[in-house]
């Protein structure tokens, strides 16, 4: 009987695994990019089958018992007080379905949490509510940048639901995707700045929280190029919705030629914070750094979000110089602190808030901001 059983578990599992190669609808998983994905895939089918064919046994035996065994058919209940058998058979079962059901799975686990040997090391940040990239080993080390939500607020907005009917990648596109090179073990060291978030790219076979204060790992090797994308799966405040992850998996050839172009790019904005810029020059760069980084929470109008987040048109606390850069360099309350941008960014989104909208309070310049740090 148990042969039976444990053959008609493995044949229904198997059944179950074979159909979802061929099913790949919004209905199934994201089709698997690495190893450990294809083994969460197949774990997923693989239970599933056995909880159907358990589902299938224990209804099937008590609705044909009801239907057998009825009063109206003159079915007289046995009369035991305990059957040893039974106990026996009940309990070795569901034991030899568990044990069945670890195996596969803990092996899984344990090679998911296998971070050593990693060809390249990225430290990945959460913010509310973006994402901090950090290459700290391997090709592409020195590497940093923020990643955030490129969808068109129009769109989001409902301003242009044509254009949002059309964007396929609605909410899944970022500014800064993050590069990585094809058959590479990559490890992620995941962190907060502020809240918990997660950071979730299904088709890679990875979730991992990123936790204010702590630092936990993961990792993962593509097998095949592409983009793969995710979103953050740990409500983590007003904006959850709008933290999508996007990983593109290129060739070694490709990615080097990234990390070269991406080093020069960052070389090229590692601006002198002693210069002396202009008022017009700051408020020009910090149009750019408060769309990206400040007016979803206080708005490109500057009025925030009432009961949330402050207005800064018109603010005295924006109007005090020293005030203004502890609290950038900082934070407050649910305002993270900004240290990851320059000297001369930070300065430049400072002069633009003060001098923006109805304020007029004078330029801030990047040695400042270099001396408060």
């Amino acid at each position: 009987m148990l042969t039976a059983l444990k053959g008609a578990l493995a044949l229904a599992a198997l059944g179950a695994v074979g159909a979802a190669q061929a099913i790949q609808s919004k209905y199934n998983l994201a089709p698997p990019a690495t190893q450990i994905a294809r083994d969460i895939h197949w774990l997923h089918w693989f239970m599933l089958a056995i909880c159907g064919v358990i589902f299938v046994v224990v209804f099937g035996v008590m609705f044909y018992s009801i239907w057998a065994h009825r009063k109206s058919r003159g079915a007289v209940p046995a009369q035991f007080h305990e059957s040893t058998k039974l106990e026996v058979i009940w309990t070795v079962i569901p034991f030899l379905i568990v044990i069945g059901m670890a195996l596969p799975a803990t092996k899984t686990v344990v090679a998911m949490k296998d971070t050593s040997n990693a060809d390249l090391t990225i430290k990945v940040t959460g913010y509310q509510w973006k994402w901090g990239y950090d290459y700290l080993k391997g090709e592409g080390e020195g590497i940093s940048f923020l990643s955030t939500l490129s969808t068109p607020r129009d769109q989001i907005d409902g301003g242009n639901d044509a254009a949002r009917k059309a964007n396929k990648t609605y909410l899944l596109e970022v500014d800064n995707e993050l590069v990585v090179p094809v058959d590479k073990k990559i490890r992620i060291i995941t962190t907060a700045q502020d809240v918990i978030h997660a950071w979730f790219v299904p088709a890679l076979g990875v979730k991992q929280d990123a936790i204010p204060g702590f630092v936990r790992d993961t990792w993962f090797k593509a097998e095949k190029t592409g983009t793969f994308r995710g979103q953050c799966a740990e409500l983590c405040g007003r904006d959850h919705a709008f933290m999508p992850i996007v990983v593109r998996v290129v060739t070694q050839e490709e990615y080097s030629k990234w990390v070269a172009e991406k080093k020069k790019a960052l070389a090229a904005l590692a601006d002198d914070p002693n210069k002396v810029w202009t008022l017009a020059d700051l408020k020009a760069r910090g149009a750019q750094v408060y769309a990206a980084n400040c007016g979803v929470c206080h708005q490109p109008t500057g009025k925030g979000v009432p009961n949330a987040f402050p207005a800064l048109d018109g603010s005295k606390l924006v109007a005090d110089k020293a005030e203004t850069i502890k609290i950038l360099l900082n934070g407050k309350n649910a305002m993270p602190a900004w240290k990851t941008l320059s000297d001369v960014e930070l300065a430049a989104v400072a002069t633009y808030i003060r001098n923006h909208w109805g304020n007029s309070f004078g330029e801030v310049q990047p040695a400042e901001v270099k001396a408060a740090r």
